[in-house]
């Protein structure tokens, strides 16, 4: 079996020490590890995602992690000449890689890098899409501002109420596909939008989804890049053409 780790990277000159640190010891000891069913992990292959950085992310990266290639762990890199977004930056990471299983995860570390191996190994059975759960009852947040966990758990909520309650958490980047479901399911939203997009139509498409509760920590280096308002508006108008949606479905059968 073949792992794809899929970094979306905006101006993150200030977090490559941290992923040479913590993120290549990880997937180093996932090559030839036994995590699905006793498959064995025969290659890991990291796609980091330029998305357009202001800074020398890409350039300092590809210096950086020039030596850390071996015979199954390949690098690759991709750019945007501009910023484009996170969703755009996913579906670039998407079309690059080659794995059987897909793993995207922040590139600043929020969620650990040391729990990708336990996020893959809790895909077993017919799970098709399993995503970091902060908001699960057994996951955690730790020292993320008030207002942003309470604008991402409201917004889960929503979901939660529109789609599957016993989902908690809708908006995570670290998350895991089965190659499956990135190749049947397309998405659209070129901001924050785009991984609850992906994981609403797997819901709506009957696709396994599973939850992997997870600890999500504060950003140590750098600013976020999200964009609250825009955010924000993304979601309402999601949540707005799921309802109408949902509506429509029950109407058919009323």
């Amino acid at each position: 079996m073949k792992v794809s780790v899929i970094i979306p990277c905006y101006n993150e000159v200030d977090n490559i020490r941290k992923l040479e640190q913590e993120l290549f010891p990880v997937v180093e000891e996932l090559v030839g590890a036994r995590l699905l069913n006793e498959i064995m992990i025969g290659e890991v292959e990291l796609v980091f995602v330029d998305d357009g950085s202001r800074d020398s992310t890409f350039e300092v990266m590809k210096s950086a992690f020039a030596s850390r290639a071996r015979e199954n762990l390949v690098l690759k890199y991709e750019k945007h000449e501009v910023n484009r977004g996170l969703g755009a930056a996913i579906r670039t990471g998407f079309r690059a890689s080659t794995g059987d299983l897909i793993v995207t995860t922040d590139s600043d570390g929020t969620y650990k890098f040391s729990t990708i191996p336990l996020l893959i190994a809790s895909m077993k059975n017919d799970v098709d899409l399993i995503t970091a759960s902060p908001y699960h009852p057994q996951g955690e947040v730790v020292g993320v501002p008030a207002y942003r966990i309470f604008l991402s758990r409201g917004s889960s909520l929503l979901y939660r109420l529109l789609l599957d309650w016993n989902l908690y958490t809708y908006t995570a980047l670290f998350r895991g596909y089965r190659r499956e479901v990135v190749e049947a399911i397309s998405f659209h939203a070129d901001d924050y939008l785009a991984g609850t997009e992906l994981m609403v139509k797997a819901i709506l498409k009957g696709y396994i989804v599973a939850e992997f509760p997870a600890t999500l920590h504060r950003r140590v280096f750098g600013a976020s890049k999200a964009r609250l308002l825009q955010t924000i508006i993304s979601h309402l108008r999601f949540q707005t053409s799921l309802l109408l949606h949902r509506l429509r479905i029950r109407s058919l059968f009323a």
